[in-house]
């Protein structure tokens, strides 16, 4: 376990022992049951927005930061791994001192969690939600056939640099929130926030993290989950698909609750928002 995290916050950042500065939102009532949530690659906090606001107004008190090289937060050139994301968030977690946390992550931001519980365990941990997650392992490997294929993410990391303003644009338009299938009509105030919160981020930090969030292996981290964790995922989700991640996932954490979304994108955070808020109230009302 690694427990070597220190930090300094002011109203609206925590500085890492590392002395990157990390953006954070604190809503809610402060005497509130604490829920954090970790954001997907390439955005940022704003991305919770809708989970926040409502269970904020339901007495709870919500807490997001933006990863590092993601929204407001430093970009540094160095440290753009799960290792780091996952010390950043402990390092948000004990400069606010929060306990009995909930802890949220969509896509990279369930890795995060997960990996938050691999190196610091549950000690400030009341339970853990994963939502269209990348663990336990997105990258195909021999051990982990269900896998996408490396061709798959270095075709990410060339349109990244080729031109990732339109990268993300494609991505909006199309398979992040399922605007790609059939009868889908794009919502272009959708398209343009997932736009607007990736060119935020730092152009090597959203490089960087391709690598982080696919080859990364959550197996052990998963395997020391100790708290009550749901897991919800949509089946149509063509960005992280289903089998090899959420159903996953799911089987490997003992006694996890696992609620899938027919028909849902990778993008549930908006699509769905208001069938996720209450299923997350559900959740945290156990």
């Amino acid at each position: 376990m690694n427990t070597n995290v220190s930090a300094s916050r002011t109203a609206s950042y925590v500085t890492t022992a590392d002395g990157v500065q990390l953006y954070y939102k604190d809503w809610g009532p402060k005497d509130g049951p604490v829920v954090t949530f970790s954001h997907g690659w390439p955005l940022g906090s704003d991305s919770w927005e809708a989970q926040m606001l409502f269970l904020a107004d339901h007495g709870y008190r919500v807490v997001a930061h933006d990863r590092r090289g993601h929204g407001r937060s430093s970009q540094p050139w160095d440290g753009n791994d799960m290792d780091h994301y996952a010390d950043d968030l402990a390092a948000v977690i004990e400069a606010l001192d929060l306990r009995e946390a909930t802890l949220v992550g969509f896509s990279t931001g369930g890795g995060e969690v997960a990996r938050y519980i691999g190196r610091h365990g549950t000690s400030r941990v009341r339970a853990a939600v994963l939502v269209s997650s990348v663990p336990p392992l997105m990258l195909k490997t021999e051990d982990n056939p269900g896998g996408l294929p490396l061709e798959v993410f270095d075709g990410l990391r060339k349109a990244s640099i080729d031109n990732r303003s339109q990268l993300y644009l494609d991505i909006a338009s199309g398979p992040f929130f399922g605007f790609n299938r059939s009868g889908a009509t794009p919502n272009q105030g959708l398209v343009q926030s997932f736009w607007a919160q990736g060119m935020q981020g730092g152009h090597k930090n959203t490089y960087d993290s391709i690598a982080a969030f696919s080859a990364t292996d959550f197996r052990g981290d998963l395997a020391k989950f100790d708290v009550p964790t749901l897991v919800i995922h949509g089946d149509d989700d063509q960005i992280v698909p289903i089998d090899s991640s959420g159903r996953a996932s799911a089987a490997l954490v003992e006694g996890a609750e696992l609620i899938v979304y027919p028909g849902g994108p990778h993008g549930i955070t908006d699509t769905h928002k208001d069938r996720l808020n209450q299923d997350l109230l559900d959740f945290l009302r156990r």
